[in-house]
């Protein structure tokens, strides 16, 4: 009597989990149970329901059970990740970086405004040498200037960081 039922409550599961063979796994079980309950003598008025209720909650205690799998995947990686944590990512790393980049802004701010404007529009704009002159109203030499004592301005900066000697001073 139950037979009839295993192609329609198959395809039902199979739209349920998407996974043939899983839905094959659940609908086994669901007859397993049912035929459990019918063995014991329990009344099943309706056994087609009975199928499709115990094939549901099959459905949802495997998604609930992948959830929790899912979820333990997850911590175990974070906790995989925080273990092996590259450098550029450790506290220490990221506050010299933030360190070292707010000197370069510094040294950039500090420089003459006309040279500054220059710089920013030459290396951060992306404009050419000849866009910076035609924008700022000054020569492509005079662009090229400016820039030449950004760019020595920031190696100075970066030097000094990195704990190179200044020029002119030596080592003792």
């Amino acid at each position: 009597m139950l037979e009839r039922y295993y192609r329609e409550l198959l395809n039902f599961c199979a739209r349920m989990v998407r996974d043939p063979h899983a839905a094959a796994d659940v609908v086994q079980e669901s007859y397993a149970r049912v035929l459990a309950v019918r063995n014991s003598g329990q009344a099943m008025p309706e056994p087609r329901a009975l199928l499709y209720q115990t094939a549901r909650r099959l459905i949802i205690d495997r998604h609930r059970r992948q959830a929790v799998r899912e979820h333990d995947d997850i911590d175990a990686l974070a906790d995989d990740a925080q273990a092996a944590a590259p450098s550029h990512l450790e506290p220490e790393s990221l506050y010299a970086h933030e360190q070292h980049a707010r000197a370069i802004v510094a040294t950039i701010e500090a420089l003459p405004p006309r040279c500054r404007e220059a710089f920013v529009l030459n290396r951060f704009e992306g404009l050419s040498h000849q866009e910076v002159a035609d924008h700022m109203g000054i020569s492509k030499n005079m662009v090229a200037q400016h820039i030449i004592r950004a760019v020595l301005a920031c190696k100075a900066c970066e030097d000094a960081l990195n704990g190179a000697p200044l020029p002119g001073k030596q080592e003792k």
